[in-house]
This record gives structure tokens, C-alpha cells and sequence, in this order.
């Protein structure tokens, strides 16, 4: 692909009522009003920017500090569903577990969702970091980290193969002949391994897509090698260029050695962008919002980040010396790692740890004017750090809605992302190839 054929990604984190922990207590946000109808709204106008896709996470507990802000809603696949009716271009793109899941229920939901949808459904494959997540699946503890990836590769061949278990053509509705399905198109799994035994075929046919997107997260040792296998979005968290800059190159060159060429994985950090008229307006926006901030709850995601209970240590001295390591992490260990860095860096009390990580958890948070935040994602874009950009907007939908507005007419003039949808499905948008059937099959 030429230079100037090359356009970024757009993918809309839809969270809530905004990314920011304390979204839900700012004025333009209802939080009380946070049903289908918000959501359908959010992928409505992500849809009328251009964007590829629109996303929601998941978790698998009640975690986090429900008494000051919300800790989970609906499950996303059902939500999809609602979504795929309400919109007819934006991608969607759902987190599943392949920790408490199984790979028949898996493809067949996905495979559900891209023919409801038409073609713009997309998995984004997590590994679940929560010990909470295990007590809520007959388990006592998680898995470790490596056996957890372990299971992932597993859990993705088996799924694929499920996809591919009908050819394109095995539906002939043959009335004459009284042939619906042509079997000798439709084929078992028959897979024994590890973590699974699943016989197949799947019940569904194969999808508008062929294969769902499939979408990760992972920045760890474990993720990064998971992603380059399998991957062809990825999410990911760096707080400066020069880190995007080597996580991208990083990637493309894992990628490789599997035999994908490098345009095949999409890499998209998050970004958390708050704009305002000048940059002094945007930062007074970002003020406002961080005066919202209840401490007691980023102190219970800070202790579950660096796995050490910050409740008796004070709010306005660094981090204690005693953290654990990150081979002692069985949770996010990319997500631990950015997280301490980024204290000692810039030698960060915690309270100010806590205001740094409010708006983005780790992701990049940038207040500005429109034309500098379309600079910084330039810089990404054009420098080697980023195919796109995973936006995460502080509070919903007021944040999305001035991006839309404000942000992506500029990229748009600048010749950086699209004016018009150019396909119909979520792979076309991220200008990727089909499946050939067959190709999800292990040899």
C-alpha cells in the first residue's frame, strides 16, 4: 500500500458514560440513562464520523469500587445486537474471554452476530487478569499468565476451524432436489488437545466475514507473541511516542516470523483526548474533571494494578520500594509495567499517579485543541508508532460527539482518514483480506 494510500483507524471505546473514573459525577454526563438507548446513540455517531468500529470491554466479577463509580453493565455480545440493528456501517467489536469460555459457544455468538450484523462483527480476545474472575467460574485461583495464553492459542484454533467447518457454498436450497445443504461442504472439527475436545461442525454457517476481526490486547512477552500469531487489530497502551514507536516495530516484526506481512496486523493505542477552543480551555476541562476524582476509588484500581494494597501508605509520597516484580504479576503485567515506569519516570506521588491514570488507565490522556490533537495523532500515525487510534473519550457522549465535530473533518482535509465508508463489512474498513475457507484450520 502506498504512502498516500494509507489512511488511519478509528475505533470508538465505548465505556459507560466516559472513560474518565469520575465521568458519571460531571454535569453533561446522565449516568442514570445509561441504557440500550445511550449505547445505540454512542454507536450512532461513530458511525457518522467514519469510524471502523465502536468497541465494549468486559470483565467477568464485580470489581473495582462500585460504591463511587460503575463497575460493569451489559454483556457485550447481546449488546452488539441491539447495536448491529440500530447502525448499518460501523464495525462492532465485543471482549469475550477465552479464560471462562468455551470455543463452540464462542464461534457460534461471533458467527451469530457477523450475519445479524452483515459482516462487522469482531472479537477482541482477552485472557481475564482478575483473581475475582476465577471464585465466579468454580475456580479457586487463575490460571497463570503463560497457561492462560496457552489456552488462548488453543481456544483460537479450535474456533477458527469452527468457523471454517461450512464452505461458503454448502447452503445450495436445492427445492427441486429437496437438497438444503450440500455436506460434503460441511466438515467436523474433531479436535483433541490440551484445554479442549470439541467434534464439530459448527451449527452456524459461515459468516459475511468468514472469520470475525479478531482484536487483542495483550502488551506482555505472552500477548505480543499471541497478537503476532493471531491478531489483526491490536489495542494497546503507551504513554510516549518513543514507546509507541518500539511496540510498533516490535509487533510488525513478530508478525513476521509467523509469515503475515506487517500491514496484516493493525496496531492502535488508546488515546484519551479532551478538547476545548483553546489549550488553555482544554485543560481547564481536564481539571474540572480530575476535581471530580473519589481517591478511594483509583486507590482500589492502583492496588490491583501493582498488586500491593495502597489503602495505608500516603496519598502524597511515591510508590513504597517494596512493589512486586512483574514475574510476580499473574494479572495485566504490560499494564504493571507502564504503570510503574511511568511513576518513576516522572517521579509521581501517588495522588498524582492516581490524577494520571483517572482519564486513560495507562493509556495516553492528551488536553488540547483540535488541531493539536490531530497533530499528536499524525505524529503517531505518520511516525511509525500507530495504524489508528483506539479513542477513549473521557465522558459520553458529549467527548465523542466534539471529536466527531471537531477532530475528524481536519483528518479528514489532511487526506488521513476517510470521507465515506468504502465497504460494507468491519474487515473492509480495517482494508483486510477474507478468510479463504479452510485457512482458520490447523495443518
Amino acid at each position: 500500500m502506498s504512502a498516500q494510500s494509507r489512511q488511519l483507524h478509528l475505533n470508538a471505546f465505548l465505556m459507560n458514560v466516559g472513560h474518565h473514573e469520575a465521568a458519571w459525577r460531571h454535569p453533561a454526563t446522565n449516568p442514570e440513562r445509561d441504557g440500550v438507548d445511550h449505547y445505540v446513540g454512542l454507536a450512532q455517531l461513530a458511525e457518522r464520523g467514519k469510524f471502523d468500529s465502536v468497541f465494549l470491554a468486559d470483565g467477568l466479577a464485580l470489581w473495582n469500587n462500585v460504591r463511587h463509580n460503575f463497575a460493569g453493565r451489559f454483556e457485550p455480545l447481546t449488546l452488539l445486537s441491539a447495536l448491529a440493528m440500530a447502525t448499518s456501517r460501523v464495525g462492532l467489536i465485543a471482549t469475550v474471554s477465552t479464560t471462562y469460555n468455551e470455543p463452540f459457544h464462542v464461534a457460534r455468538k461471533f458467527a451469530s452476530v457477523d450475519h445479524l450484523s452483515r459482516g462487522r462483527a469482531g472479537w477482541n480476545i482477552v485472557t481475564s487478569a482478575q483473581e475475582d474472575e476465577a471464585r465466579n467460574f468454580n475456580q479457586e485461583r487463575h490460571l497463570d499468565h503463560h497457561s492462560r495464553y496457552q489456552r488462548a492459542a488453543e481456544f483460537l484454533d479450535v474456533t477458527r476451524a469452527l468457523w471454517d467447518s461450512w464452505q461458503d457454498d454448502a447452503l445450495v436450497y436445492d427445492k427441486k432436489a429437496g437438497v438444503y445443504a450440500d455436506t460434503d461442504r460441511i466438515r467436523p472439527v474433531n479436535h483433541t488437545g490440551r484445554y479442549f475436545s470439541v467434534a464439530g461442525p459448527l451449527n452456524v454457517p459461515r459468516s459475511p466475514q468468514g472469520h470475525p476481526l479478531l482484536v487483542q490486547a495483550g502488551s506482555s512477552e505472552d500477548g505480543r507473541e499471541f497478537a503476532a500469531r493471531y491478531a489483526e487489530a491490536v489495542f494497546t497502551a503507551q504513554q510516549t511516542l518513543a514507546d509507541g514507536q518500539r511496540f510498533y516495530a516490535d509487533l510488525k516484526r513478530r508478525a513476521g516470523h509467523h509469515g503475515r506481512p506487517p500491514e496484516q496486523i493493525k496496531i492502535l493505542p488508546g488515546i484519551a483526548p479532551i478538547l476545548g477552543g483553546t489549550e488553555a480551555e482544554a485543560k481547564r476541562r481536564e481539571a474540572e474533571l480530575n476535581d471530580l476524582i473519589v481517591p478511594e476509588y483509583g486507590l482500589t484500581q492502583l492496588s490491583k494494578m501493582v498488586g500491593l494494597d495502597l489503602f495505608d501508605h500516603p496519598l502524597d509520597g511515591p510508590l513504597p520500594a517494596d512493589l512486586p516484580t512483574v514475574d510476580d504479576i499473574n494479572g495485566n503485567k504490560s499494564r504493571f509495567s507502564l504503570v510503574i515506569e511511568l511513576a518513576r519516570r516522572e517521579r509521581l506521588t501517588i495522588r498524582q499517579l492516581l490524577v494520571r491514570l483517572a482519564a486513560g488507565r495507562g493509556h495516553r490522556v492528551f488536553a488540547g485543541t483540535p488541531e493539536q490533537v490531530a497533530d499528536q495523532l499524525e505524529q503517531w500515525f505518520t511516525g511509525g508508532a500507530a495504524d489508528g487510534f483506539n479513542v477513549m473519550p473521557p465522558y459520553l457522549p458529549g467527548a465523542l460527539a466534539d471529536f466527531v465535530e471537531q477532530v475528524v473533518p481536519i483528518l479528514q482535509r489532511r487526506g488521513l482518514f476517510r470521507t465515506e465508508y468504502e465497504g460494507r463489512t468491519l474487515r473492509d474498513h480495517y482494508r483486510l483480506a477474507r478468510p479463504a475457507a479452510g485457512a482458520g484450520v490447523p495443518r
